[in-house]
């Protein structure tokens, strides 16, 4: 038998954002433990805005492990926070009503700043550095700095190492900005293995002593780019079947829905989606061929293939909940029926 040590990471009730959480637990095991050999586990919800202390209790229910590759004999288990009979999802727990669909495929592009010393890696401790335009994609010390890509090359690793479906890096248009695509089959497969990747650059960066920043627009009103999360998606029809009528049809849907989608795609996203550095305006519902300017970019390849393949949308942001996008994503679709464009 095997002593593992079981990182059980969980979602706090903190608002508009959640905190990630973990806490360890040794149990032993002949072999790298399952999900159904894995049991609940309470916690204090009263330290966690999930309960008040009078009657604390909560429980984490495993719902997706992974091999933790910073620890020897570890594994990070994603869980969810259910009440303390175990079976009825608490009010925080976003991913247990979300819809969810294995023939739906998500990538998500998570942008975000490293921080230290209250301010981006590379900005001077008064004023900002060179204006954007050599650091997208950039190499070398002036563009990227000293510490920051071996911080995200260690956590692509890390992500590799556990199995998550890590897709690539690149540093971004601001200085000190990163981003890192996860792909996945399914919203809740999709979703956990963003937080899971999070959770991880969270843990990595505290033995550089810099934090992450996730907010979609830290440096305020200035010429210096927000951070988005964004989240490209393509069911099975829209990869098989497509055509144009049924493209002109979900844009429909999803211009009547805008509200709803802004409201779950991150906090302060009108400080972020202003019409200016690759956004369109929050409020107003667009779409264009490779236009990084619209709500969401139609790939060449998707028109060129009979409208078939992939959508981007651009709009949410980097705190955005990768469960509440994704789910309000499939409840649009689900608006656009399919028959008619198939028979045509």
């Amino acid at each position: 038998m095997t002593k593992f040590k079981l990182e059980y990471i969980w979602l706090d009730g903190y608002k508009p954002v959640p905190n990630l959480r973990g806490k360890t637990q040794i149990k032993e095991f002949n072999e790298f433990p399952t999900l159904e050999q894995l049991p609940l586990w309470g916690f204090d919800g009263s330290s966690t805005m999930q309960a008040e202390g009078h009657s604390s209790d909560c429980v984490l229910k495993p719902v997706a492990i992974y091999p933790d590759p910073a620890r020897t004999n570890g594994a990070l288990v994603m869980c969810e926070v259910m009440m303390p009979d175990g079976v009825t999802p608490h009010s925080t727990n976003s991913r247990a009503t979300i819809l969810d669909d294995e023939g739906t495929w998500f990538g998500f592009e998570q942008e975000y700043f490293l921080y230290q010393d209250g301010r981006p890696l590379g900005f001077p401790e008064n004023g900002f550095p060179a204006p954007q335009g050599p650091y997208y994609t950039g190499v070398g010390y002036k563009n990227v700095g000293e510490i920051a890509r071996e911080i995200v090359e260690e956590h692509l690793d890390l992500c590799l190492e556990a199995g998550i479906n890590h897709e690539g890096i690149n540093a971004e248009v601001a200085k000190g900005q990163w981003e890192f695509q996860v792909f996945g089959k399914g919203s809740k497969r999709a979703a956990d293995e963003i937080w899971i990747a999070r959770y991880l650059l969270l843990r990595l960066c505290e033995k550089y002593g810099v934090d992450v920043e996730f907010h979609c627009k830290p440096l305020g009103d200035t010429d210096w780019n927000g951070s988005g999360m964004h989240c490209n998606f393509s069911t099975k029809f829209m990869r098989e079947v497509g055509g144009k009528e049924y493209f002109e049809a979900l844009m429909a849907a999803f211009a009547k829905n805008w509200k709803e989608h802004i409201d779950v795609y991150g906090p302060d996203n009108h400080l972020r989606l202003t019409g200016k550095h690759e956004t369109a305006p929050w409020n107003k519902f667009s779409y264009g061929i490779a236009d990084r300017g619209a709500s969401i970019r139609v790939p060449h390849s998707f028109a060129n293939n009979g409208y078939k393949g992939y959508l981007e949308d651009r709009r949410p942001n980097s705190q955005g909940c990768p469960y509440q996008i994704a789910s309000r994503v499939l409840a649009t679709i689900a608006e656009v029926p399919l028959a008619a464009s198939a028979a045509a």
